[in-house]
């Protein structure tokens, strides 16, 4: 296989992008990895050094470098993938969904919703099929993060959870003290 692909000349701004993005500690791992072989590339590595370095197949250094080379830095972006289109639409979601923001209740048998929970919801009740890794992406995407509720703290979920449990017994036994 033929190593000598070169980088095309790069620009000041491609220069300074790719030098803060190859530096960068809060940017995809993935984005972080394209910059470094960009760099290096430009610094006069070649395929297989680039490779060894970064410890990735050569393959894969050509292909960002043949990808830069083409379209600068959108080349190395990724790029959209392929797949079935939604069957419901963000609006659909968003409106129906809006179960997430209040706590449980209205006929639920539980008191805090999970991802699991939200997905039956929407699945049974309002008929949309979702799985419950893209309402955690829509979610995200609208600024809502998830909260895990703490039950142990304060009142208990379940008003007869102590009748269920049952009478509590000791897990240590009492020493009786010695008379002296």
């Amino acid at each position: 296989m033929a190593d000598p692909l070169r980088l095309r000349a790069l620009t000041e701004e491609e220069r300074v992008h790719i030098a803060r993005m190859s530096q960068s500690h809060t940017a995809l791992v993935r984005a972080v990895a394209r910059a470094r072989m960009i760099q290096l590339a430009s610094e006069g590595g070649s395929v297989s050094v680039i490779a060894a370095r970064l410890h990735v197949a050569k393959k894969v250094v050509r292909c960002w470098l043949t990808r830069f080379n083409a379209d600068g830095l959108n080349g190395v972006q990724d790029k959209l993938h392929s797949g079935r289109p939604a069957t419901y639409s963000r609006e659909e979601v968003g409106g129906r969904g809006d179960g997430a923001h209040r706590s449980a209740g209205g006929g639920q048998v539980f008191g805090a919703w999970t991802f699991e929970r939200l997905e039956g919801y929407l699945n049974d009740e309002k008929g949309i099929a979702i799985k419950h890794s893209r309402i955690q992406e829509i979610l995200h995407a609208e600024g809502l993060r998830w909260r895990q509720q703490e039950t142990w703290f304060g009142a208990r979920v379940d008003p007869d959870f102590a009748q269920k449990r049952g009478p509590l017994r000791l897990s240590i036994r009492s020493r009786q003290r010695a008379v002296s």
